[in-house]
């Protein structure tokens, strides 16, 4: 296990820890897949919650935006 993937599951463990195990797991094995992503949708839905937008209206909208490449990473 790599340190980057080791420090993922480590923080989603933290950040996720009302999701159960199996979901948790499903979540971090994507973001392992593409930090990237993850880190610019995390980035833009922060700018909509600073912009005034609800954390779940801001997360939905932005989840739209990257549907695409989301199902391209369930996908692989």
């Amino acid at each position: 296990m790599s340190i980057q993937s080791f420090l993922i599951k480590q923080y989603a463990k933290w950040k996720l820890k009302g999701m159960p195990e199996a979901q948790r797991e499903q979540m971090t094995e994507l973001v392992s897949k593409d930090p990237q992503l993850f880190k610019k949708i995390g980035e833009e839905i922060e700018r909509r919650k600073k912009g005034g937008e609800s954390e779940t209206k801001a997360a939905l909208e932005v989840m739209k935006k990257y549907r695409a490449e989301l199902a391209e990473l369930m996908q692989k």
